[in-house]
């Protein structure tokens, strides 16, 4: 039985981290929710799960949450409120599907209780990966990947020989814990091979993305995702922020991680080993494949997910990306190979991008003009502290809202 908090509770990953313990009873328990401001909602789940400990982000929301809570309720107010939620003490995981990186204090206030992290947020790796990694090494706190793609490498890796001591004193610190944690080598890895569904227009080169809606982008052809992360999907974004999230999890140099289009999203990612051989992990395009790995991990079980049935399957299809067509993933490229504070502000400009895009502001392809623009302006700090990270995003955002003409 494990003690598990939900932040980000009401959104489509805490949603289905729901379905998942109430499948899995006996393995599950939720000791603690947390949302932004849909106090109405996260109350609700609260009296189905039994939970007494509540965070609205929100802080109006959450006043009126705890006007609402019945007795023996606790509600947890403002960022603050999710983080102390966050490491408080009897969870044994904590499950981050906050947006953005909103989620980067709850996720270094349990790490430092040494608590384990099941991590959905992806920006949290993106912007602080450096801090986060390391906080996990002095805590003793491991890092379990809730993203399809991340989740299907762990499966792949898990079983493979831990690494040898001469490759591990090599390594920093805060590496050498993470090698610990996840049992491969990476001497025998040749490279890791992320698959991108394409979206709704991977496979539809005619398609002009410079007039396309907003209602046609957030059509994604596989998955029922959030907003944000459906546009992300729809530029490649999302698969340019999961290499450099794949980099801090899995400790693999970037070009060593490479993307594949995979229209079906039934092959949610691959390893290539030395001597040429891959593994991939399969399964039915539901999210909830990924949560149960993290939540149970490293154990399997049956928690009632849905069979992939090969022989109706037709055909499974591969091709390389549209660099041109989709830039995001070159400009993720470069945020990373440069590093230090660059990565921040690529996600903190694409965040603002993608409302602009949402809230009609701009075209569907400004959205990767203006991650440009800001990143051209930019001057990095190579080795930040966590204070220098949460500046360089409050300046992308700014900087990003005063852009106009995309």
């Amino acid at each position: 039985m494990k003690n598990v908090v939900i932040l980000g509770s009401t959104g489509s990953i805490g949603r289905n981290a729901l379905r998942v313990a109430r499948a899995l009873p006996a393995r599950v328990r939720v000791v603690g929710l947390a949302a932004n401001r849909d106090w109405r909602r996260v109350l609700d789940q609260a009296a189905r799960f039994d939970v007494r400990h509540v965070a609205l982000a929100d802080p109006a929301a959450a006043r009126r949450g705890a006007a609402a809570a019945p007795r023996g309720v606790r509600v947890y107010a403002g960022a603050a409120g999710v983080a102390t939620l966050a490491a408080a003490a009897g969870a044994d995981l904590v499950l981050c599907a906050v947006v953005g990186l909103a989620g980067l204090r709850p996720v270094l206030a349990a790490v430092a209780n040494g608590t384990d992290v099941a991590l959905a947020t992806k920006e949290v790796l993106v912007a602080a990966g450096r801090i986060v990694t390391a906080a996990c090494a002095k805590h003793g706190a491991r890092l379990l990947p809730v993203d399809s793609e991340h989740s299907a490498i762990l499966q792949c890796l898990t079983g493979r020989p831990r690494a040898t001591d001469g490759w591990q004193t090599r390594r920093t610190p805060a590496r050498r814990r993470l090698a610990g944690l996840l049992p491969w080598a990476r001497d025998d890895v040749r490279r890791i091979v992320l698959t991108a569904s394409g979206g709704p227009f991977g496979s539809r080169p005619e398609v002009n993305l410079n007039t396309v809606s907003v209602r046609e982008v957030l059509r994604h052809p596989r998955w029922s995702m959030g907003r944000k992360v459906t546009v992300d999907s729809a530029t490649l974004m999302n698969k340019g922020l999961e290499i450099i999230e794949a980099h801090w999890l899995f400790g693999f140099p970037l070009d060593r991680i490479e993307v594949v289009v995979h229209p079906e999203s039934v092959v949610h990612s691959l390893v290539e080993f030395a001597d040429g051989a891959l593994l991939a992990q399969l399964s039915v395009p539901d999210m909830r494949f990924a949560i149960q790995y993290a939540l149970v991990y490293p154990e399997r079980v049956d928690g009632g997910l849905p069979a992939l049935r090969l022989a109706r399957m037709g055909g499974l299809h591969f091709e390389e990306p549209d660099r041109k067509r989709f830039p995001c993933l070159g400009l993720a490229r470069e945020a990373g190979r440069r590093g230090g504070t660059l990565p921040a502000v690529l996600n903190a400009a694409n965040e603002v991008a993608v409302k602009k895009f949402l809230d009609r502001q701009t075209r569907f392809s400004g959205i990767w003009r203006v991650v440009e623009a800001v990143m051209d302006k930019h001057r990095v700090v190579r080795s930040p502290s966590l204070e220098d990270i949460l500046a360089a995003d409050d300046w992308a955002r700014r900087t990003a809202e005063e852009i106009r003409g995309f």
